[in-house]
């Protein structure tokens, strides 16, 4: 457990800092939890801190818009940064350092090694954008060796990248327990985002549609519906709904992340993930849920 007395939370913008304060925690017999993200935080951020407070007795939250995870065209002059909010809201959360590093700290100059979860990087979003989980596994093994925790903590709402992850951690065999942290969602399921942000009041009305056609396709899939029925259903009910475009509704398999059949309902006593992602105006929204029969 962390003291109880009264601390300030530390900004640390190099990695050699980092390192040496995890050096003196776990020198102390601490150990360490890590929760990487993009800044613009919100509620899902938090839980994913309070998760990692539970299973370390020291938490490190990285804030850091990642170049590698934008084509060009897209958001990333745009994508919202609030540094001195995001850290208030992380100190009233008990974290206890905010790695907050440059793209040089990240990138430095020069550097040509990037990392590729081949397959899995390929689906779902992958389809859609090509760069992004090649930018995402690449800055994830970097703040792993910039951090070296023990647990890192990553959010379901973003299935298959924490997927990937766990594959990368297997594969290159990082010393590190991957936690999946529960999507926390507004009142009408829509699941909490940074990119909500964009959304206008009108299409803020709009956008819990997607939580509704997947959790009524679930449903649907647990009693025996066919993939291919529920999945058609839910894509449906979000174009009418006023979604500009679906760019998938996929019933996969929960670890491999390979699509399954849909002339085939699911068997008795299995689990699959059915994920979406649509437009919303300009702004792209995903979601998932765990199906069982």
């Amino acid at each position: 457990m962390n003291s109880t007395k009264e601390k300030t939370i530390a900004l640390v913008r190099s990695r050699v800092a980092l390192q040496q304060q995890v050096r003196d925690w776990k020198a102390a017999g601490e150990t360490v939890g890590f929760v990487p993200t993009m800044g613009a935080l919100h509620g899902g951020h938090i839980s994913l801190v309070e998760k990692a407070k539970e299973n370390a007795s020291r938490v490190v939250t990285s804030i850091f818009v990642n170049p590698a995870q934008f084509a060009p065209g897209e958001d990333f002059d745009t994508y919202p940064r609030r540094e001195a909010d995001d850290v208030a809201l992380l100190e009233a959360a008990g974290c206890d350092v905010v790695y907050l590093p440059g793209v040089a700290e990240m990138y430095p100059d020069g550097s040509v090694t990037d990392v590729r979860v081949n397959g899995m990087s390929d689906l779902l979003d992958g389809v859609y954008r090509p760069h992004f989980f090649y930018g995402v596994a690449t800055i994830v093994a970097r703040l792993f060796l910039h951090a070296q925790p023990d647990v890192a903590v990553f959010g379901e709402k973003d299935y298959q990248q924490l997927q990937i992850i766990r594959r990368m951690v297997r594969d290159l065999g990082f010393p590190i327990r991957i936690v999946g942290g529960e999507t926390c969602r507004d009142r009408d399921g829509l699941a909490q985002s940074s990119r909500n942000l964009y959304l206008s009041p009108d299409e803020r009305r709009t956008a819990g549609a997607l939580y509704a056609a997947l959790h009524r396709a679930a449903v649907r899939l647990s009693i025996g519906a066919l993939p291919g029925d529920a999945r058609a259903e839910a894509a449906a009910h979000i174009l009418k709904a006023g979604f500009r475009s679906v760019d998938y509704i996929a019933l996969v398999d929960p670890d491999t992340l390979a699509a399954l059949p849909d002339d085939v309902p699911l068997a008795q006593g299995s689990a699959a993930r059915l994920l979406g992602a649509g437009w919303l105006g300009r702004t792209r929204l995903i979601d998932n849920l765990s199906v069982s029969r």
